[in-house]
């Protein structure tokens, strides 16, 4: 935030509380405590600046990100991947994401050792560089419609990871989109969902995505997921919990893991 510049003319005796009378025949003397806090406030404003050129405020910076929605749970699916290696082991083997630039999380699973990955975008990709309009051509990345059943049969994937795509479904589309997901996964699923009044839409989803996205707390998944009969894989998150902790590691969204079906 800017700070308004000191005025140099601007005289304590101006507010009213000392007469000017007599300062043309002796200096004024600043207030000890005017100048106190001048020195003060440019020391802050040094500090600050070299911080802000070394990246010293960039926590803070993650943290108002989170609040105003530029922190996507596709990227915190990024963030997770070591952690996510660690709870599912060789269930890491064989995966496929589904979510806004799948590209990139599929280009980082593919870079892990023993790691096979495929992908679902499931909006039209206008801007894609080359990498990810090569992935496309190679059939690795799909961009499909994911209210629709997907293309695959059941239990393809060993692990399945969904970021970000949910949260812009109505019930209605959820109730058939979520099922697809579960079938075609053979040890589980993760799903990253957004936190409410977290994130927020930008003004460019909007025409990307149709609407603003839906963020539902917590309670409102889990009791989602009895009702519909979703598993919850209690080991997978108390794992996933654990090694967070230990990892340090603190997710910005949410994060589910369900069983697939038996």
């Amino acid at each position: 935030m800017s700070r308004r510049p000191v005025n140099p003319t601007r005289r304590f005796g101006e507010t009213g509380g000392v007469p000017l009378s007599g300062s043309l025949h002796q200096k004024s003397r600043p207030s000890p405590l005017l100048t106190i806090g001048l020195i003060l406030l440019g020391t802050f404003l040094l500090i600050a600046y070299s911080y802000r050129g070394t990246g010293g405020f960039s926590s803070d910076k993650e943290a108002l990100n989170k609040v105003e929605g530029d922190l996507s749970c596709t990227s915190e699916v990024q963030r997770a991947i070591p952690v996510l290696k660690k709870v599912y082991g060789d269930s890491m083997h064989k995966v496929l994401h589904m979510g806004p630039e799948t590209c990139t999380v599929v280009s980082l699973l593919l870079k892990e050792e023993d790691t096979e990955a495929w992908g679902v975008e499931p909006y039209d990709i206008e801007d894609a560089d080359s990498s990810c309009k090569s992935l496309i051509r190679k059939g690795i990345v799909r961009v499909a419609d994911i209210k629709f059943p997907l293309p695959y049969k059941p239990k393809s994937f060993s692990l399945v990871i969904v970021s970000e795509a949910l949260d812009y479904l109505s019930p209605r589309y959820l109730n058939k989109t979520l099922p697809d997901l579960v079938r075609v996964s053979r040890d589980g699923l993760v799903i990253f969902a957004g936190y409410p009044g977290q994130q927020k839409a930008k003004t460019a989803e909007f025409s990307k995505f149709g609407r603003p996205a839906k963020l539902r707390s917590s309670s409102w998944w889990i009791k989602y997921f009895v009702q519909n009969h979703f598993e919850e894989n209690e080991v997978a998150s108390k794992k996933f919990e654990q090694t967070a902790s230990k990892r340090s590691y603190k997710p910005s969204c949410q994060v589910f893991h369900l069983s697939s079906y038996h």
